[in-house]
């Protein structure tokens, strides 16, 4: 399967025109195509409309044109149909609501009460659409939003910039069906756009600089695989630093998170504290213990040499002492490293890294680790930001929101956008550290252990939402289902055309 692009509205423009111009697409095979895999994505989602019927508002340009299609579509199925629409100016639009007419579809009056349905479809507004609706369309959305059947968006609903993710509203879809791959704005905006389906019409291969949707097909075929001659030295050894007094769950945290990524060896450097909590509640972790103060003591410096992969941070704290531990830590030998929590505001000020590193910070730390200006930036374009930072930094920069956006030196950033808010709460950024450890102990890419350790966190804490609900999750429920995932991605199947990607609503109950 290729991967899936995540577009912006230049991106999508491109592509679109590749496909007509280097590929020699017609435009309106491309709009047959679309339309018709929204009239079966409506139907496949709403059985009911077959008899309750489907109400198409259909807008002036090309989307509009897609309304059109998918209203000559349903009309053939036998689906009770109207459609309320803007005269198009396309000459694709003008033409299949030309053949629409000629099928019989009805076309509602200006002034005409629409009828009761099922499901109402909104095609007034393709990705290129910014800022406030106005005028026409803005009236015609208005009577979309206030008809009360579940809303069906084509491309994404009205009033939402697909760019920036900026909601002017008055639309908000319970699914958008999307194509070749989400745009940005889908991504941003989760609560406006409800289930998103991403659906193949036949665009060519996408530039391989754009960034690539992490799913569940991506993610299978790369989770290190298990072997049955394997013994605990060949999965990894990760050993976590951090866990100050106080601080003693931040450290546990990542450390069980590392074996439950699979990796065969964890062994924790932490406070005396720590160490007595690790060896009281999680015998599997080896311990050194440590004052985490300027000197590395010997046993510390071993624990280091013996790891494939350092987890720095976790509950380590930030006074100057810690500052010049995590010097002494990096002076050692150079392992694949994930920097999280208080080493990622540690950290500036040291040399870029002589290694591999994986920083994983949330706005805030990626203000105090990349500076004002980039964490300015990553509030209006976390992609660009991400990217300037991995250059910056020298390594790999996992942007932690919605979504998760995840650069490094070279290749195409990554973009996960799995989870729910259940994850807003203490211990799961020490969850995904360990995670991405794990991966980092097994030789995979920065870049891809922190895409796997990402996706991870997002899909355990959807199936956690759903037996628990997103308000009550806690991190050991994360780690309880995460078994559930790497199940489910040992034997990942395709959804079937056209469908590409399927992209659930967050739980926010």
């Amino acid at each position: 399967m290729n991967a899936l692009p995540v577009l912006s509205a230049s991106e999508a423009a491109a592509w679109d025109s590749a496909a007509r111009t280097q590929y020699r697409i017609p435009s309106r095979v491309l709009m047959e195509t679309a339309g018709r895999a929204i009239a079966q994505i409506l139907l496949r989602e709403y059985p009911l409309a077959l008899e309750g019927g489907v109400v198409v508002a259909a807008g002036a340009g090309n989307n509009g044109g897609d309304g059109w299609v998918a209203a000559r579509a349903l009309h053939a199925a036998g689906v009770p149909l109207s459609v309320a629409a803007l005269d198009p100016k396309t000459d694709d639009a003008i033409d299949t609501r030309a053949l629409a007419r000629v099928d019989g579809v009805r076309e509602l009056g200006r002034d005409e009460g629409w009828p009761a349905a099922a499901v109402v479809v909104d095609a007034l507004l393709g990705t290129g659409a910014t800022g406030p609706v106005r005028g026409d369309v803005l009236a015609l959305a208005q009577r979309v939003a206030e008809y009360g059947a579940p809303i069906v968006a084509v491309d994404g609903p009205t009033g939402l910039d697909l760019s920036s993710g900026e909601a002017h509203g008055p639309i908000r879809a319970q699914l958008s069906v999307t194509f070749g791959g989400p745009r940005r704005g889908h991504l941003l905006a989760r609560e406006w756009c409800g289930r998103i389906v991403v659906v193949d019409i036949g665009f060519p291969p996408a530039d391989p600089v754009w960034p690539v949707l992490v799913t569940d097909a991506w993610a299978g075929p790369r989770l290190p695989r298990l072997q049955p001659t394997m013994h605990k030295g060949d999965r990894g050894r990760v050993t976590v630093i951090g866990g100050s007094n106080g601080m003693t769950g931040a450290a546990l945290h990542a450390a069980r998170a590392a074996l439950a990524a699979g990796a065969g060896l964890v062994k924790l450097v932490a406070s005396r504290e720590t160490v007595a909590a690790a060896r009281a509640s999680l015998p599997d972790v080896l311990t050194v213990e440590s004052a985490l103060d300027v000197a590395l003591e010997p046993e510390a410096g071993a624990a280091i040499d013996w790891a494939d992969a350092l987890v720095v941070g976790p509950g380590l704290g930030r006074d100057a002492a810690r500052g010049r531990f995590l010097a002494a830590v990096f002076a050692r030998r150079p392992l694949p490293a994930v920097l999280d929590a208080d080493a990622l505001t540690l950290f500036r000020g040291l040399p870029p890294a002589d290694r591999p590193v994986v920083f994983t910070p949330h706005l805030g730390e990626f203000r105090a680790l990349a500076g004002d200006a980039l964490a300015d930036e990553a509030a209006n374009d976390r992609w660009a930001a991400a990217a300037k930072a991995a250059q910056h930094l020298k390594g790999t920069v996992l942007l932690k929101g919605v979504p998760t956006v995840i650069a490094d030196l070279r290749g195409p950033a990554h973009v996960v956008a799995s989870g729910n808010p259940g994850l807003a709460t203490g211990g799961s950024g020490d969850l995904l550290a360990g995670f991405i450890g794990a991966f980092l102990a097994r030789g995979i890419a920065p870049a891809e252990a922190a895409a796997l350790g990402a996706h991870a966190l997002g899909r355990a804490a959807e199936h956690g939402a759903r037996q628990w609900t997103a308000r009550s999750l806690r991190p050991a429920d994360v780690l309880a289902v995460l078994p559930e995932i790497w199940r489910a991605w040992s034997d990942t199947k395709p959804l079937g055309p056209p469908i590409l990607a399927v992209l659930e609503s967050p739980e926010t109950a």
